[in-house]
């Protein structure tokens, strides 16, 4: 995420002040197993759903679209919060689109996330010259894994490219086939998680795009999400972008079920952004 008309430089490192970090570490996840997660284990990693929005909830002037939004103070945040996690998960529309480095650059990362992309179609079309690729060559972030739809005989799965696989493999990432159980051919969330708990990642951050966050915020996925933390932008971009409204569920006898509302709220300051700070109410 980068302020309009200012684009970082990829070796620019960044620094998120202790003032601030003390707003947002009530909302991170454990850095120590609580007495809970002792005698009864996770299912799944800590889940931090994290993006920024524009007043009028869009994530891109259209889809496809690279969309400038978080300003210099809200973007170190971000960096931040990925230094806290052990995963970043983007999906494949982001990586297409945005070509991320999927790392952090603070000053003094904890460490590097693990990149995740959801591709069960296998649209992202991975190469040497990708920013993920080069970060993790270069030293500065790790190699992404990217769960595709996997074959179970009957023809539907995906079979990755051996180049790109090459690509991936050479940096350390890896590609992971998984049933692609829910409609339309996307993963179910239980099922992702569940993978990446198995994999031994304990917490991951949960960047976009539109697709990714409706769906995580819709039920069930949203029984699933520990924190959000949203930036909000001073800007509107108008009709036809992409924008946060989750699907809308209904009652056992067809009424309109009740909204998802966070609690512990919590707005911050950052410069001309402002960030919200909240878990799910269950």
């Amino acid at each position: 995420m980068a302020a309009a008309g200012w684009e970082p430089r990829e070796q620019e490192t960044l620094s998120f002040p202790s003032e601030a970090r003390a707003l947002i570490t009530p909302y991170l996840p454990p850095s120590t197993p609580t007495t809970q997660t002792l005698q009864e284990p996770r299912k799944y990693p800590h889940v931090t759903l994290t993006y920024a929005q524009s007043l009028d909830t869009s994530l891109a002037l259209a889809p496809g679209v690279r969309t400038a939004l978080s300003g210099p103070q809200s973007k170190a945040m971000t960096h931040f919060l990925r230094a806290h996690h052990d995963a970043i998960l983007v999906g494949a529309g982001t990586a297409v689109a945005d070509d991320p480095g999927l790392n952090s650059r603070l000053l003094d990362p904890r460490r590097q996330p693990r990149p995740i992309v959801l591709d069960p179609r296998g649209r992202w079309s991975v190469h040497e010259g990708s920013k993920a690729v080069r970060v993790a060559r270069a030293g500065k972030g790790l190699g992404p894994w990217v769960l595709v739809a996997g074959d179970h005989g009957d023809g539907t799965g995906v079979v990755v490219d051996e180049a790109r696989r090459r690509v991936v493999e050479e940096v350390g990432g890896k590609y992971i086939p998984l049933e692609a159980r829910a409609e339309g051919g996307r993963f179910e969330w239980v099922d992702v998680l569940g993978l990446l708990k198995r994999e031994g990642l304990e917490s991951v951050m949960i960047e976009g795009g539109g697709e990714v966050i409706n769906s995580l915020l819709a039920s069930p996925g949203n029984g699933l999400v520990d924190s959000v933390i949203v930036t909000i932008a001073p800007t509107w971009l108008g009709q036809g972008g992409v924008v946060v409204s989750p699907a809308r569920t209904v009652g056992e006898h067809g009424q309109p079920a009740q909204p998802v509302r966070l609690t512990g709220v919590k707005w911050c300051p950052l410069g001309e952004d402002v960030v919200l700070c909240g878990r799910i109410l269950r």
